[in-house]
C-alpha cells in the first residue's frame, strides 16, 4: 500500500453504496470547517461526502482551507452567517480547526453565559461558543465537533481539552479522534496509506477509518 492507492478511483462516490435503514436517512447536515473537512489531500471528496452517500443525506459542505474557528475575513464564524437562515439542517457537523494553532490564536476562556453576544469570537473559546449558540438558534440543528487524529502538537491538545469542557456546558457530540488511543493504534502502513500528510487524510482515511468512527457517533445523536 502507498499513498497513492489510498486515493484510487475504487473510492471515488460512484462506488459508494447507501447503507440499509440508517439512522441518519433523508436528514440534512451542514458541515463546517476547513482543508480536512473540504478534502485537501483527496480531490475535494471527504468524509461529507461518503456520510451523505451511505445514509441517503442531504448536506451543505461550508469548507475553506487555510481558515479558523477565531474571527477574520473568512473564518468558519463569518461563513456560518453567509448561510441561508430559511435551509433546514437536522444535524452540523464543525472541524476543530488546526490552522487556529498556526496563526497562534488565544485559547480564550469558556464563558459563564449562553448569550451569543457575550462571547469574544477573537479566541478559540469564544468562537466555539458562538458557533453552538449560532447553530442551535438559527437552525435548531444538533451539534457536533470532530477533532483531527493524533499528530503530536501540545496547542492542538489543549484546544480539544478546552472542546471537552465547552461538550459538558453546551451538552454537544464531540468526537475526539485527537485523544482516542484505540483509532491511533493502527501500524504505520496503514497510517500512510489513510494519510497524504500528517493532518490531511485520503479517500481511503476518510471513508475507512474517519467516517466509520463519525458515523457511530451521529447515530447515538440522533437516538
Amino acid at each position: 500500500m502507498d499513498k497513492i492507492s489510498g486515493n484510487s478511483p475504487s473510492y471515488n462516490l460512484n462506488n459508494i453504496e447507501e447503507l440499509e435503514n440508517s439512522p441518519l436517512k433523508g436528514m440534512s447536515i451542514l458541515f463546517l470547517g476547513s482543508s480536512i473537512t473540504y478534502g485537501y489531500g483527496s480531490d475535494a471528496i471527504a468524509f461529507p461526502e461518503y456520510i451523505a452517500k451511505r445514509n441517503s443525506m442531504t448536506y451543505l459542505k461550508e469548507a475553506v482551507s487555510g481558515t479558523t474557528l477565531c474571527d477574520n475575513e473568512e473564518s468558519y464564524i463569518r461563513r456560518l452567517k453567509k448561510i441561508d437562515t430559511s435551509l433546514h439542517f437536522d444535524l452540523f457537523m464543525c472541524q476543530l480547526s488546526t490552522n487556529d494553532v498556526g496563526w497562534n490564536k488565544p485559547l480564550g476562556e469558556i464563558s459563564n453565559s449562553f448569550n451569543i453576544d457575550d462571547f469574544d469570537q477573537n479566541t478559540i473559546a469564544g468562537a466555539i461558543e458562538y458557533i453552538i449558540g449560532y447553530v442551535r438558534k438559527t437552525f435548531n440543528a444538533k451539534v457536533s465537533f470532530y477533532t483531527s487524529p493524533y499528530y503530536g502538537n501540545d496547542m492542538y491538545y489543549k484546544m480539544t481539552q478546552l472542546l471537552l469542557k465547552i461538550k459538558d456546558k453546551w451538552n454537544i457530540t464531540v468526537i475526539d479522534m485527537y485523544n482516542d488511543k484505540e483509532f491511533n493504534d493502527i501500524p504505520d502502513y496503514l497510517r500512510n496509506f489513510y494519510m497524504v500528510d500528517p493532518i490531511h487524510p485520503s479517500k481511503a482515511g476518510y471513508l475507512e477509518w474517519f467516517t466509520p468512527k463519525m458515523e457511530e457517533a451521529l447515530y447515538k445523536s440522533v437516538k
